[in-house]
């Protein structure tokens, strides 16, 4: 096994604690990413894939169990270390893109490196670099709503990428994007994946989309159901070991 740059330890998540409509929504997961792993989180609606994405990334808190991500502890931290633990070590891309509408797409790709203080030569220097591999430099003076959705999420992979972080948290990132931008954004990721060696966990609700990852976890009623590698497998074998189980899944929900 290679270095394992995220931990979960008997995850456990509960809403609405200690009242009538008490539920557990994660149930003491242990969970496992080693650095440079290509991951597709999926599951059935209300399986608990979004809370667990949030738990093990920040953004939530588990009511029990431990989450490390690159060897810490992380819900152990101050509010102030987390803020600045998470900004260096975790980027996040989202189904709606998270741009402020009222900044230009340089200064949302810029947000980052402003609150952590960076010089400003540094940060003009970083987000033009950014621009040019995404191929993005002709907007970065427009605002989000005068760009494509293409151009959007591109200027979002800029953000959580700006401070190269170990890991890349992508909730269902290609729902609003065409085929087309979806496919266009894969390669993006997938291309930081191998050739940059970034740590990607995605949630998504497509097989051909989770036929890109190098592992899928399939969760179900708030405990991973299902663990797979691709190993070998073709994409189009992989793909339909995917569409498999997602058959499956649902065949037995209407049963």
């Amino acid at each position: 096994m290679g270095e394992i740059i995220l931990e979960t330890r008997k995850l456990t998540k509960i809403y609405n604690l200690e009242r009538e409509n008490e539920f557990e929504a994660l149930h003491g997961i242990d969970f496992k990413v080693e650095a440079g792993e290509f991951i597709c989180v999926m599951g059935p609606s209300g399986s608990g894939k979004t809370t667990f994405i949030n738990n093990i990334s920040t953004v939530d808190f588990p009511t029990k169990g431990k989450v490390f991500i690159d060897g810490v502890e992380i819900h152990t931290m101050s509010a102030n270390e987390m803020g600045r633990f998470r900004s260096r070590n975790l980027g996040f891309v989202f189904q709606e893109f998270n741009l402020l509408d009222t900044h230009t797409m340089y200064e949302n790709i810029a947000m980052p490196l402003a609150l952590a203080k960076t010089k400003k030569e540094e940060i003009g220097r970083r987000v033009e670099e950014m621009a040019r591999q995404m191929s993005i430099e002709g907007i970065l003076r427009k605002y989000p709503g005068e760009c494509s959705g293409g151009q959007r999420q591109r200027g979002a992979i800029c953000r959580a990428l700006i401070m190269k972080p170990k890991i890349i948290i992508a909730d269902e990132p290609t729902g609003n994007l065409d085929r087309a931008n979806s496919n266009e954004f894969l390669a993006i990721i997938g291309r930081l994946n191998r050739e940059q060696g970034v740590t990607v966990i995605m949630v998504t609700h497509d097989p051909l989309i989770a036929s890109y990852s190098s592992r899928l976890v399939y969760i179900k009623d708030g405990l991973i159901e299902r663990n797979m590698e691709r190993g070998r497998m073709s994409q189009k074998e992989y793909f339909d070991k995917i569409t498999e189980i997602n058959a499956s899944e649902s065949r037995g929900f209407l049963q």
